[in-house]
Protein backbone atom coordinates (compact mmCIF):
# COMPACT_ATOMS: atom_id res chain seq x y z
CA UNK A 1 0.00 0.00 0.00
CA UNK A 2 2.86 2.40 0.81
CA UNK A 3 4.38 1.84 -2.64
CA UNK A 4 1.00 2.49 -4.25
CA UNK A 5 0.62 5.78 -2.35
CA UNK A 6 4.16 6.85 -3.33
CA UNK A 7 3.47 6.07 -7.00
CA UNK A 8 0.11 7.87 -6.88
CA UNK A 9 1.70 11.03 -5.46
CA UNK A 10 4.47 10.88 -8.04
CA UNK A 11 2.10 10.59 -11.00
CA UNK A 12 -0.19 13.31 -9.65
CA UNK A 13 2.74 15.67 -9.17
CA UNK A 14 4.30 14.79 -12.54
CA UNK A 15 0.99 15.22 -14.39
CA UNK A 16 0.39 18.59 -12.75
CA UNK A 17 3.89 19.84 -13.58
CA UNK A 18 3.83 18.60 -17.19
CA UNK A 19 0.38 20.01 -17.95
CA UNK A 20 1.21 23.42 -16.49
CA UNK A 21 4.64 23.54 -18.17
CA UNK A 22 3.14 22.79 -21.57
CA UNK A 23 0.28 25.18 -20.82
CA UNK A 24 2.90 27.92 -20.52
CA UNK A 25 4.08 27.23 -24.07
CA UNK A 26 0.47 26.93 -25.26
CA UNK A 27 -0.69 30.23 -23.76
CA UNK A 28 2.31 32.15 -25.08
CA UNK A 29 1.77 30.66 -28.55
CA UNK A 30 -1.90 31.58 -28.54
CA UNK A 31 -1.08 35.07 -27.22
CA UNK A 32 0.96 35.66 -30.37
CA UNK A 33 -1.64 33.98 -32.62
CA UNK A 34 0.55 30.94 -33.30
CA UNK A 35 -1.21 27.69 -34.17
CA UNK A 36 -0.82 24.83 -31.69
CA UNK A 37 -1.49 21.49 -33.40
CA UNK A 38 -1.20 19.17 -30.38
CA UNK A 39 -1.23 19.39 -26.58
CA UNK A 40 -0.26 16.11 -24.90
CA UNK A 41 0.27 14.83 -21.39
CA UNK A 42 2.94 12.13 -21.80
CA UNK A 43 4.32 11.00 -25.14
CA UNK A 44 2.34 8.96 -27.67
CA UNK A 45 4.65 7.11 -30.08
CA UNK A 46 2.39 4.85 -32.17
CA UNK A 47 -0.88 5.49 -30.36
CA UNK A 48 -2.64 7.61 -27.72
CA UNK A 49 -4.63 6.53 -24.68
CA UNK A 50 -6.99 9.42 -25.32
CA UNK A 51 -7.29 12.20 -27.89
CA UNK A 52 -9.87 14.76 -28.88
CA UNK A 53 -9.66 17.66 -31.30
CA UNK A 54 -11.08 20.95 -30.09
CA UNK A 55 -10.79 23.78 -32.57
CA UNK A 56 -7.41 23.56 -34.30
CA UNK A 57 -5.68 21.70 -31.44
CA UNK A 58 -5.65 17.96 -30.68
CA UNK A 59 -5.60 17.31 -26.93
CA UNK A 60 -4.50 13.89 -25.70
CA UNK A 61 -2.84 11.58 -23.20
CA UNK A 62 0.06 9.42 -24.34
CA UNK A 63 1.13 6.04 -22.99
CA UNK A 64 4.80 6.87 -22.30
CA UNK A 65 5.01 8.86 -19.00
CA UNK A 66 8.26 10.71 -19.71
CA UNK A 67 6.87 14.23 -19.88
CA UNK A 68 4.60 15.88 -22.41
CA UNK A 69 4.63 18.24 -25.35
CA UNK A 70 2.84 20.85 -27.42
CA UNK A 71 3.35 20.71 -31.18
CA UNK A 72 3.56 24.24 -32.50
CA UNK A 73 3.01 24.79 -36.21
CA UNK A 74 6.13 25.77 -38.16
CA UNK A 75 8.65 24.66 -35.54
CA UNK A 76 11.27 21.90 -35.67
CA UNK A 77 10.75 19.97 -32.45
CA UNK A 78 10.98 16.45 -31.03
CA UNK A 79 8.36 15.20 -33.51
CA UNK A 80 10.91 15.89 -36.30
CA UNK A 81 8.02 16.93 -38.55
CA UNK A 82 9.65 18.61 -41.60
CA UNK A 83 6.79 18.72 -44.09
CA UNK A 84 6.21 22.43 -43.52
CA UNK A 85 9.76 23.21 -44.70
CA UNK A 86 8.70 22.62 -48.31
CA UNK A 87 5.99 25.26 -48.06
CA UNK A 88 6.03 29.03 -47.76
CA UNK A 89 5.87 30.31 -44.16
CA UNK A 90 2.33 31.05 -43.00
CA UNK A 91 1.38 33.92 -40.66
CA UNK A 92 0.21 31.50 -37.94
CA UNK A 93 3.45 29.53 -37.89
CA UNK A 94 6.18 29.75 -35.27
CA UNK A 95 8.86 30.48 -37.90
CA UNK A 96 6.95 33.55 -39.08
CA UNK A 97 6.93 35.27 -35.72
CA UNK A 98 9.47 37.89 -34.56
CA UNK A 99 12.41 36.49 -32.57
CA UNK A 100 11.26 38.06 -29.28
CA UNK A 101 7.86 36.37 -29.58
CA UNK A 102 9.45 33.00 -30.39
CA UNK A 103 11.72 33.41 -27.37
CA UNK A 104 8.77 34.04 -25.05
CA UNK A 105 6.92 31.04 -26.50
CA UNK A 106 9.94 28.85 -25.74
CA UNK A 107 10.31 30.25 -22.21
CA UNK A 108 6.59 30.02 -21.43
CA UNK A 109 6.90 26.65 -19.70
CA UNK A 110 9.83 27.75 -17.53
CA UNK A 111 8.00 30.94 -16.54
CA UNK A 112 4.94 28.94 -15.46
CA UNK A 113 7.13 26.50 -13.48
CA UNK A 114 8.70 29.34 -11.48
CA UNK A 115 5.31 31.01 -10.89
CA UNK A 116 3.84 27.67 -9.80
CA UNK A 117 6.62 27.08 -7.26
CA UNK A 118 6.18 30.57 -5.81
CA UNK A 119 2.39 30.12 -5.55
CA UNK A 120 2.81 26.74 -3.84
CA UNK A 121 5.26 28.18 -1.30
CA UNK A 122 2.91 31.12 -0.66
CA UNK A 123 -0.01 28.71 -0.13
CA UNK A 124 2.05 26.51 2.19
CA UNK A 125 3.14 29.49 4.28
CA UNK A 126 -0.46 30.69 4.58
CA UNK A 127 -1.92 27.23 5.32
CA UNK A 128 0.69 25.62 7.56
CA UNK A 129 3.09 28.35 8.54
CA UNK A 130 6.49 27.26 9.86
CA UNK A 131 7.68 25.06 12.71
CA UNK A 132 11.46 25.30 13.06
CA UNK A 133 14.13 24.23 15.54
CA UNK A 134 16.56 27.05 16.42
CA UNK A 135 20.10 25.69 16.51
CA UNK A 136 20.87 27.72 19.63
CA UNK A 137 18.17 25.76 21.51
CA UNK A 138 20.08 22.48 21.10
CA UNK A 139 21.87 22.90 24.41
CA UNK A 140 23.92 19.72 23.97
CA UNK A 141 24.43 20.11 20.24
CA UNK A 142 23.48 17.82 17.38
CA UNK A 143 23.37 14.07 16.94
CA UNK A 144 25.60 13.10 13.99
CA UNK A 145 24.10 9.90 12.59
CA UNK A 146 26.00 9.68 9.32
CA UNK A 147 29.31 7.81 9.16
CA UNK A 148 30.60 9.99 6.31
CA UNK A 149 29.91 13.15 8.31
CA UNK A 150 31.78 11.68 11.26
CA UNK A 151 34.78 10.90 9.05
CA UNK A 152 35.03 14.47 7.77
CA UNK A 153 35.16 15.70 11.37
CA UNK A 154 31.60 16.53 12.49
CA UNK A 155 30.89 15.15 15.97
CA UNK A 156 27.84 14.47 18.09
CA UNK A 157 27.58 17.36 20.56
CA UNK A 158 28.81 19.97 18.06
CA UNK A 159 26.79 23.18 17.86
CA UNK A 160 26.53 24.39 14.26
CA UNK A 161 27.12 28.13 13.97
CA UNK A 162 27.69 28.79 10.28
CA UNK A 163 27.90 27.14 6.87
CA UNK A 164 30.22 28.62 4.23
CA UNK A 165 30.93 31.46 6.70
CA UNK A 166 27.24 32.46 6.82
CA UNK A 167 25.36 32.28 10.11
CA UNK A 168 22.73 29.54 10.22
CA UNK A 169 19.79 29.93 12.59
CA UNK A 170 17.65 26.85 12.10
CA UNK A 171 18.25 23.12 11.85
CA UNK A 172 15.84 23.00 8.89
CA UNK A 173 18.18 25.29 6.92
CA UNK A 174 20.97 22.76 7.41
CA UNK A 175 19.16 19.51 6.62
CA UNK A 176 15.77 20.59 5.25
CA UNK A 177 14.89 18.46 2.24
CA UNK A 178 14.92 18.49 -0.68
CA UNK A 179 17.69 21.13 -0.83
CA UNK A 180 19.76 20.95 2.40
CA UNK A 181 22.64 23.40 2.83
CA UNK A 182 24.74 20.62 4.32
CA UNK A 183 25.02 18.80 0.97
CA UNK A 184 26.52 21.78 -0.85
CA UNK A 185 28.64 23.14 2.01
CA UNK A 186 32.34 23.89 1.57
CA UNK A 187 32.96 24.48 5.28
CA UNK A 188 31.04 24.16 8.54
CA UNK A 189 31.74 26.26 11.64
CA UNK A 190 30.87 24.55 14.92
CA UNK A 191 31.26 25.23 18.61
CA UNK A 192 32.93 22.28 20.35
CA UNK A 193 33.82 22.29 24.05
CA UNK A 194 33.39 26.05 24.17
CA UNK A 195 35.69 26.74 21.19
CA UNK A 196 34.87 27.43 17.56
CA UNK A 197 36.27 25.08 14.94
CA UNK A 198 35.95 25.05 11.16
CA UNK A 199 35.43 21.75 9.37
CA UNK A 200 36.50 21.73 5.73
CA UNK A 201 34.10 19.65 3.65
CA UNK A 202 36.05 17.63 1.05
CA UNK A 203 35.19 18.19 -2.60
CA UNK A 204 34.14 14.57 -3.04
CA UNK A 205 31.80 14.64 -0.03
CA UNK A 206 28.70 13.87 -2.15
CA UNK A 207 30.55 10.99 -3.80
CA UNK A 208 31.34 9.54 -0.37
CA UNK A 209 27.67 9.78 0.64
CA UNK A 210 26.55 8.10 -2.57
CA UNK A 211 29.06 5.26 -2.30
CA UNK A 212 28.37 4.66 1.40
CA UNK A 213 26.37 1.45 1.67
CA UNK A 214 24.95 2.41 5.05
CA UNK A 215 21.44 3.85 4.89
CA UNK A 216 21.77 6.64 7.44
CA UNK A 217 20.31 10.04 8.13
CA UNK A 218 22.48 13.15 8.32
CA UNK A 219 22.08 14.95 11.65
CA UNK A 220 19.23 15.49 14.09
CA UNK A 221 18.54 16.89 17.56
CA UNK A 222 19.70 14.79 20.50
CA UNK A 223 16.69 13.08 22.06
CA UNK A 224 16.21 10.63 24.96
CA UNK A 225 15.71 6.90 24.36
CA UNK A 226 12.03 6.39 25.17
CA UNK A 227 10.27 3.08 24.46
CA UNK A 228 7.21 3.40 22.24
CA UNK A 229 6.66 -0.33 21.69
CA UNK A 230 8.32 -3.65 22.45
CA UNK A 231 8.42 -5.45 19.09
CA UNK A 232 6.78 -8.91 18.80
CA UNK A 233 10.06 -10.62 17.85
CA UNK A 234 12.10 -8.80 20.51
CA UNK A 235 14.44 -10.88 22.69
CA UNK A 236 13.23 -8.64 25.53
CA UNK A 237 9.47 -9.05 25.10
CA UNK A 238 9.25 -10.59 28.59
CA UNK A 239 11.84 -8.34 30.24
CA UNK A 240 9.24 -5.99 31.71
CA UNK A 241 9.76 -2.94 29.49
CA UNK A 242 6.71 -0.72 29.07
CA UNK A 243 5.66 2.04 26.73
CA UNK A 244 7.07 5.35 27.98
CA UNK A 245 10.08 3.83 29.73
CA UNK A 246 13.18 6.02 29.36
CA UNK A 247 16.62 4.41 29.51
CA UNK A 248 18.76 6.46 31.91
CA UNK A 249 21.61 4.06 32.77
CA UNK A 250 23.38 1.08 31.16
CA UNK A 251 25.87 -1.11 33.04
CA UNK A 252 26.32 1.64 35.62
CA UNK A 253 26.92 4.40 33.03
CA UNK A 254 24.37 7.24 33.09
CA UNK A 255 22.88 8.05 29.67
CA UNK A 256 20.79 11.01 28.66
CA UNK A 257 20.41 10.70 24.90
CA UNK A 258 19.58 8.06 22.32
CA UNK A 259 22.97 8.40 20.63
CA UNK A 260 24.66 7.41 23.91
CA UNK A 261 22.39 4.36 24.26
CA UNK A 262 23.03 3.23 20.68
CA UNK A 263 26.80 3.57 21.11
CA UNK A 264 26.78 1.39 24.24
CA UNK A 265 24.50 -1.20 22.62
CA UNK A 266 26.95 -1.46 19.70
CA UNK A 267 29.72 -2.16 22.21
CA UNK A 268 27.68 -4.96 23.80
CA UNK A 269 26.45 -6.98 20.83
CA UNK A 270 25.19 -10.42 21.87
CA UNK A 271 25.56 -9.62 25.59
CA UNK A 272 23.20 -9.15 28.52
CA UNK A 273 23.19 -5.64 29.98
CA UNK A 274 21.97 -4.10 33.23
CA UNK A 275 19.65 -1.19 32.48
CA UNK A 276 17.81 1.35 34.57
CA UNK A 277 14.67 2.98 33.16
CA UNK A 278 12.66 5.92 34.42
CA UNK A 279 8.94 5.15 34.68
CA UNK A 280 6.60 7.72 36.19
CA UNK A 281 9.51 9.34 38.05
CA UNK A 282 10.55 5.96 39.47
CA UNK A 283 13.86 4.28 38.61
CA UNK A 284 13.41 0.56 37.75
CA UNK A 285 16.25 -1.93 37.06
CA UNK A 286 15.83 -4.22 34.03
CA UNK A 287 18.01 -6.92 32.44
CA UNK A 288 18.08 -6.78 28.65
CA UNK A 289 19.57 -8.96 25.92
CA UNK A 290 21.37 -7.17 23.07
CA UNK A 291 21.16 -8.84 19.66
CA UNK A 292 24.16 -9.51 17.39
CA UNK A 293 23.10 -6.38 15.45
CA UNK A 294 23.29 -4.20 18.58
CA UNK A 295 19.51 -3.90 19.04
CA UNK A 296 17.17 -4.54 21.96
CA UNK A 297 14.00 -5.02 19.90
CA UNK A 298 12.03 -1.88 20.71
CA UNK A 299 10.61 1.03 18.73
CA UNK A 300 11.22 4.54 20.03
CA UNK A 301 9.23 7.74 19.68
CA UNK A 302 9.53 11.34 20.78
CA UNK A 303 6.63 13.60 19.78
CA UNK A 304 6.10 17.35 19.92
CA UNK A 305 4.19 17.12 23.20
CA UNK A 306 7.14 15.42 24.90
CA UNK A 307 9.60 17.89 23.38
CA UNK A 308 7.65 20.77 24.88
CA UNK A 309 6.98 19.08 28.22
CA UNK A 310 10.65 18.13 28.71
CA UNK A 311 11.98 21.34 27.15
CA UNK A 312 14.32 19.22 25.02
CA UNK A 313 14.69 22.06 22.53
CA UNK A 314 12.66 25.00 21.28
CA UNK A 315 10.08 24.81 18.52
CA UNK A 316 9.43 28.17 16.89
CA UNK A 317 5.97 28.35 15.36
CA UNK A 318 5.27 31.10 12.86
CA UNK A 319 1.92 31.78 11.21
CA UNK A 320 1.69 34.13 8.21
CA UNK A 321 -1.03 36.44 7.04
CA UNK A 322 -1.75 37.12 3.37
CA UNK A 323 1.08 39.58 2.70
CA UNK A 324 3.47 37.76 5.02
CA UNK A 325 2.81 34.55 3.07
CA UNK A 326 3.73 36.27 -0.18
CA UNK A 327 7.04 37.46 1.26
CA UNK A 328 7.76 34.04 2.75
CA UNK A 329 6.84 32.24 -0.48
CA UNK A 330 9.13 34.42 -2.58
CA UNK A 331 12.00 33.92 -0.13
CA UNK A 332 11.47 30.14 -0.04
CA UNK A 333 11.47 30.00 -3.85
CA UNK A 334 14.70 32.04 -3.97
CA UNK A 335 16.46 29.81 -1.44
CA UNK A 336 15.31 26.62 -3.19
CA UNK A 337 16.37 27.98 -6.59
CA UNK A 338 19.86 28.95 -5.44
CA UNK A 339 20.24 25.68 -3.54
CA UNK A 340 19.40 23.61 -6.60
CA UNK A 341 21.74 25.67 -8.77
CA UNK A 342 24.54 24.80 -6.33
CA UNK A 343 23.64 21.11 -6.59
CA UNK A 344 23.61 21.33 -10.38
CA UNK A 345 27.02 23.02 -10.38
CA UNK A 346 28.37 20.12 -8.33
CA UNK A 347 26.91 17.61 -10.78
CA UNK A 348 28.85 19.22 -13.63
CA UNK A 349 32.07 19.10 -11.59
CA UNK A 350 33.37 15.51 -12.00
CA UNK A 351 35.68 15.75 -8.98
CA UNK A 352 32.67 16.00 -6.60
CA UNK A 353 31.24 12.68 -7.77
CA UNK A 354 27.76 14.27 -7.52
CA UNK A 355 26.94 13.04 -11.03
CA UNK A 356 26.65 9.55 -9.50
CA UNK A 357 23.60 10.79 -7.64
CA UNK A 358 21.72 11.75 -10.81
CA UNK A 359 18.58 9.64 -10.85
CA UNK A 360 15.73 8.73 -13.16
CA UNK A 361 12.01 8.81 -12.48
CA UNK A 362 12.54 6.11 -9.85
CA UNK A 363 14.66 8.46 -7.73
CA UNK A 364 12.15 11.28 -8.17
CA UNK A 365 9.27 9.01 -7.14
CA UNK A 366 11.29 7.97 -4.08
CA UNK A 367 11.13 11.57 -2.81
CA UNK A 368 7.47 11.06 -1.95
CA UNK A 369 6.59 9.33 1.35
CA UNK A 370 4.58 6.13 1.75
CA UNK A 371 1.81 8.01 3.55
CA UNK A 372 -0.33 10.68 1.94
CA UNK A 373 0.83 14.00 3.34
CA UNK A 374 -0.39 17.09 1.48
CA UNK A 375 2.23 19.36 3.04
CA UNK A 376 5.03 17.04 1.95
CA UNK A 377 3.39 16.56 -1.47
CA UNK A 378 3.29 20.29 -2.20
CA UNK A 379 6.83 20.78 -0.83
CA UNK A 380 8.23 18.19 -3.25
CA UNK A 381 6.05 19.41 -6.13
CA UNK A 382 7.33 22.99 -5.70
CA UNK A 383 10.92 21.76 -5.66
CA UNK A 384 10.34 19.62 -8.78
CA UNK A 385 8.77 22.61 -10.51
CA UNK A 386 11.93 24.66 -9.89
CA UNK A 387 14.09 21.71 -10.91
CA UNK A 388 12.09 21.30 -14.13
CA UNK A 389 12.46 25.01 -14.91
CA UNK A 390 16.25 25.00 -14.45
CA UNK A 391 16.82 21.73 -16.35
CA UNK A 392 14.72 22.98 -19.26
CA UNK A 393 16.95 26.06 -19.46
CA UNK A 394 20.07 23.97 -20.09
CA UNK A 395 21.45 24.88 -23.55
CA UNK A 396 20.81 21.44 -24.99
CA UNK A 397 19.03 21.24 -28.37
CA UNK A 398 15.56 19.65 -27.94
CA UNK A 399 15.16 21.41 -24.56
CA UNK A 400 13.58 24.85 -24.18
CA UNK A 401 17.02 26.24 -23.35
CA UNK A 402 18.46 24.91 -26.60
CA UNK A 403 15.72 26.53 -28.67
CA UNK A 404 16.13 29.76 -26.70
CA UNK A 405 19.90 29.68 -27.26
CA UNK A 406 19.47 29.67 -31.05
CA UNK A 407 16.87 32.44 -30.90
CA UNK A 408 19.13 34.61 -28.72
CA UNK A 409 21.96 33.99 -31.18
CA UNK A 410 19.65 35.23 -33.94
CA UNK A 411 18.67 38.32 -31.92
CA UNK A 412 22.34 39.20 -31.31
CA UNK A 413 23.75 38.48 -34.78
CA UNK A 414 20.70 39.16 -36.91
CA UNK A 415 21.24 35.78 -38.60
CA UNK A 416 18.80 32.91 -38.20
CA UNK A 417 20.33 29.40 -38.05
CA UNK A 418 19.51 27.36 -41.12
CA UNK A 419 16.65 24.87 -41.00
CA UNK A 420 18.96 21.95 -41.81
CA UNK A 421 21.23 23.00 -38.94
CA UNK A 422 18.26 23.20 -36.56
CA UNK A 423 17.07 19.80 -37.73
CA UNK A 424 20.46 18.22 -37.03
CA UNK A 425 20.79 20.05 -33.71
CA UNK A 426 17.37 18.76 -32.67
CA UNK A 427 18.45 15.19 -33.45
CA UNK A 428 21.72 15.66 -31.57
CA UNK A 429 19.84 17.07 -28.57
CA UNK A 430 17.47 14.11 -28.65
CA UNK A 431 20.43 11.69 -28.60
CA UNK A 432 21.98 13.60 -25.67
CA UNK A 433 18.72 13.41 -23.71
CA UNK A 434 18.35 9.67 -24.35
CA UNK A 435 21.96 9.16 -23.21
CA UNK A 436 21.30 11.16 -20.03
CA UNK A 437 18.14 9.15 -19.32
CA UNK A 438 20.06 5.88 -19.76
CA UNK A 439 22.82 7.18 -17.47
CA UNK A 440 20.28 8.20 -14.80
CA UNK A 441 18.51 4.85 -15.06
CA UNK A 442 21.85 3.05 -14.71
CA UNK A 443 22.57 5.04 -11.55
CA UNK A 444 19.20 4.02 -10.10
CA UNK A 445 19.73 0.36 -10.94
CA UNK A 446 23.15 0.40 -9.24
CA UNK A 447 21.81 2.31 -6.23
CA UNK A 448 18.67 0.24 -5.67
CA UNK A 449 19.93 -3.24 -6.51
CA UNK A 450 23.70 -3.34 -5.98
CA UNK A 451 24.58 -0.59 -3.49
CA UNK A 452 23.06 -2.32 -0.48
Amino acid sequence: METLITVAQFFLSLSLLVILHELGHFLMARLFKTKVEKFYLFFNPGFSLFKKKIGETEYGIGWLPLGGYVKIAGMIDESMDKEFLDKAPQPWEFRSKPAWQRLLIMLGGVIVNIILAVLIYIGMAYTWGDVKIPLDSLKDGIWVQNTVLKKIGLQTGDKIKAIDNKEVKYLEDVIGMPSPMLLTAENITVERNGKQETIIVPEDFINRLIESKKKEGLISPRIPFIVAQVLPDSPNKDAGLQQGDEIVEINGTPVQYMDEVIEILQQNKGKEIQVKVKRNNTIIPVKLQVTEEGKIGVATHVDRKLIEERNLFRLEKQQYGFFGSIKKGLEKARVTLTGYLKQLKMIFNPSTGAYKGVGSFFSIANLFPGQWDWQHFWEITAFLSIMLAILNLLPIPALDGGHAMFIIYEMITGKQPGEKFLERAQMLGFIILIALMIFALKNDIVRFFFNK
